[in-house]
């Protein structure tokens, strides 16, 4: 079942971090595993600056800020080849 919530909030993390980044979202496989790999790059990022998330808010706002910060990344590599 923990599995299924990472999912979940992976993929609306990803769909966040898409309206955000460009204005609408990458379709739903692409917002799962933009979000997925934001929850880690989040949670990595959180953890290096001492910040605490507790609850499923907390893990969606994580994985949204990773999320974003990935997207931006990938933006800037994109546009410099």
């Amino acid at each position: 079942m923990n599995l299924i919530w990472f999912l979940i909030i992976g993929g609306i993390a990803g769909w966040l971090a898409g309206n955000f980044m460009k204005g609408s979202g990458h379709g739903i496989v692409k917002n799962v595993a933009i979000g997925v790999a934001g929850a880690f790059l989040g949670g990595f990022l959180f953890n290096l600056l001492g910040l605490s998330v507790g609850g499923m808010i907390g893990s969606l706002v994580s994985a949204t800020v990773g999320a974003v910060i990935l997207l931006f990344m990938l933006s800037k590599i994109k546009s410099e080849s």
